[in-house]
């Protein structure tokens, strides 16, 4: 299965407490391939498949780096087993 997470940006996820990391890092101990993507990389056009540009994930299991970005592509949605969104809400609005 490939799961897509639509997210915060991830170079500010605080790994220790981010349950958005503790599914992706469940996803792919299971072996799952995950991507992520922001919501404003999300594209949709009339009469077409809502795509994104997405970037392929592996987590290293590094509390530094814990990730390493495999590929980064245009995608459709469509192509994705699952599509999570898991974006924080803007507290301070």
């Amino acid at each position: 299965m490939h799961i897509l997470f639509v997210a915060d940006p991830i170079e500010h996820f605080k790994i220790y407490k981010d349950t958005t990391f503790s599914m992706m890092r469940e996803a792919q101990r299971r072996g799952h391939g995950i991507s992520v993507c922001e919501p404003r990389h999300l594209r949709w056009q009339r009469g077409q498949a809502v795509t994104a540009r997405v970037r392929e994930l592996t987590l290293t299991g590094a509390p530094d780096d814990w990730f390493r970005e495999e590929a980064v592509h245009e995608r459709a949605l469509k192509a994705f087993d699952v599509v999570l969104m898991r974006k924080d809400p803007p507290f301070d609005a």
